[in-house]
């Protein structure tokens, strides 16, 4: 008989892989096939209904659907289901699944629809995946811990009930990295969530499973979790968009966490991922008319702001003639070639489409990184080896909290008092300088305002390799967004190709990380990857920032029409 851990472990993936209808099943591809987003068209599982359902980005226009009667809400969610079981064969990204409960709903849904002759709300009959840290009342939030396996919730989150009252369709949650603040999602109940562009290749983290699902278009919508990229790294990862909001303006009251428990100096963020663009707007526009503020003490009483969505602060015109900058590199680690070049047709469909872009200027990020790494770990890991004594799991090498890991650093231990308000000294230091370093470009863009926005690499590269993917959070792109409080989406851009992106000769390095990730940079192995930036918007700009990211999306899409058409 094993030890307390590997019971639970066994007793939990026995009941997930019971959850999943028999005649769901498929026969797997072989592990030489890496790229498995076609899998869903080709297996035989999905009808050619739910293959249209499915296939459909466009969150509005599904909406649009399930409102009409087109489509019912027990087809609409059959389909996600039968394609969510299908991504986790494929990729493992599941933690719960709860069809039944999911079917049940959505039969009243259609009931309601039927009767009353109108949706139960704007999100009706939308499935919803939820990162496994968001509980549901009646089922295991574990947060790939053994010890947690058995723990039911007794509430929904505040975002669930905000969800459920839209008239959406919870369906299943979605696997996540041990420990939590994690690049990777990698854990000893579920195992790792692999990339389904490239099963070799990282998912991300730590909202991995949710990446990797919505890549699969096994959802059409996702709720993740963010306090240094963890919806921006999977999301970018796999080629979707995702919003990282300023803290609290999405409730977190309900949300499960470990490694930032009564962390409020740099709080973890909910925030959407999606195919669409439209589905990051939907959800944001339900959550603030929800008046989450009434729920959760500390959601920012903010609702959306039609003024701040036509860009009224930023020119006006809904869009005209603004003015990005771009963030080349940020002083620490020069993306790879792809990167790059996704920066430069950016930056090409912008001028292209009647927008200026200036080069942003060096700033320390390096020193805002690292606060932000120490203001994190200023209670030590205690409560993290707590968690795992409890059943006797060990803690994996690869993830970023073992005390064993990373060459020995040893987190254990937390610091004073007054040392974390000297942290919180620095910090406050650099934002202001920030703010001066931001409004200072109001002398270049000639409109009399600072830019709107700033276009920077999500990540240096593209997915790595398992088991590799310190740099992710360590590079500084994301997790210092998240110490300056900014609002930032991410959007794709293009995917890695061996002839376009070679490999550069080596420059000039600016520290051992630098010259460690250039020499991690192979073409062939990232082939085929997805590529995408940050749209970086200020505190509380989440209406903007949604707005100037679809212009851009819409830029970089007029733009490669007309070169394909050269």
């Amino acid at each position: 008989m094993g030890s307390k851990w590997e019971t639970l472990v066994a007793d939990k993936r026995k009941r997930q892989t019971d959850s999943i209808p028999k005649e769901w099943l498929i026969s797997l591809p072989s592990e030489d096939c890496l790229d498995v987003t076609n899998v869903p068209n080709e297996c035989g599982i999905l009808t050619a209904k739910e293959l249209e359902i499915t296939e459909l980005d466009d969150v509005d226009a599904l909406l649009l659907n399930l409102a009409s009667g087109k489509w019912s809400s027990v087809e609409v969610t059959t389909a996600y289901c039968k394609r969510a079981f299908i991504a986790q064969q494929l990729t493992n990204c599941l933690t719960e699944i709860f069809v039944e409960r999911a079917l049940k709903r959505a039969k009243e849904l259609d009931e309601h629809l039927r009767k009353i002759g109108k949706v139960a709300g704007p999100l009706h009959g939308l499935p919803v995946s939820l990162k496994d840290q968001i509980q549901v009342k009646g089922l295991e939030a574990t947060l790939g811990y053994a010890s947690w396996v058995g723990k039911y919730s007794d509430r929904d989150a505040v975002i669930v009930q905000i969800l459920l009252e839209a008239g959406a369709v919870p369906f299943v949650k979605t696997n996540v990295p041990q420990t939590m603040i994690w690049a990777e999602t990698n854990n000893l109940l579920f195992g790792r969530t692999v990339n389904p562009h490239n099963r070799k290749l990282t998912a991300g983290g730590s909202s991995g499973g949710e990446g990797a699902l919505l890549a699969m278009k096994g959802s059409p919508l996702g709720v993740g979790t963010d306090v240094g990229g963890s919806v921006r790294i999977p999301a970018g990862f796999v080629g979707i968009y995702s919003l990282r909001p300023s803290y609290n303006r999405v409730p977190y009251a309900g949300a499960v966490t470990t490694t930032t428990e009564g962390e409020e100096s740099n709080p973890t963020v909910l925030g959407p991922m999606s195919r669409s663009l439209s589905g990051i707007k939907a959800f944001m526009k339900v959550v603030t008319a929800a008046k989450p503020w009434d729920r959760d003490p500390l959601a920012i009483k903010k609702e959306w702001d039609s003024d701040a969505y036509a860009l009224a602060d930023h020119g006006g015109e809904g869009g005209k003639n603004l003015v990005f900058a771009v963030m080349w590199d940020n002083g620490q680690i020069v993306p790879h070639p792809p990167v790059r070049r996704a920066l430069e047709e950016t930056k090409a469909a912008l001028i292209a489409a009647g927008h200026k872009v200036i080069d942003w200027a060096p700033f320390p990020y390096e020193r805002l990184g690292k606060n932000l790494e120490r203001i994190w770990l200023a209670a030590g890991t205690k409560f993290i080896h707590d968690i795992v004594a409890e059943s006797g799991e060990p803690i994996l090498p690869t993830m970023g909290l073992n005390p064993l890991a990373n060459g020995g650093r040893e987190f254990q231990e937390g610091i004073s008092a007054y040392e974390l308000r000297q942290l919180h000294q620095e910090k406050q230091a650099l934002k202001e300088a920030h703010l001066v370093h931001w409004q200072e470009t109001a002398q270049l863009t000639g409109t009399g305002r600072a830019v709107d926005a700033i276009i920077c690499p999500m990540a240096p590269g593209a997915a790595p390799l398992h088991g590799t993917n310190d740099e992710a959070y360590k590079s500084f792109y994301t997790s210092v967004l998240s110490c300056l409080n900014y609002v930032a989406a991410v959007f794709p851009v293009t995917t890695v190709d061996p002839k376009l992106d070679v490999r550069n000769a080596p420059h000039q390095f600016y520290n051992k990380k630098d010259q460690a990730m250039f020499q991690a940079y192979d073409p062939e192995i990232f082939k085929g990857a997805p590529i995408a930036l940050q749209l970086v918007g200020r505190t509380l700009e989440e209406e903007a920032v949604i707005a100037m990211t679809e212009v851009v999306d819409k830029a970089l899409k007029e733009y490669k029409e007309s070169k394909s058409k050269l």
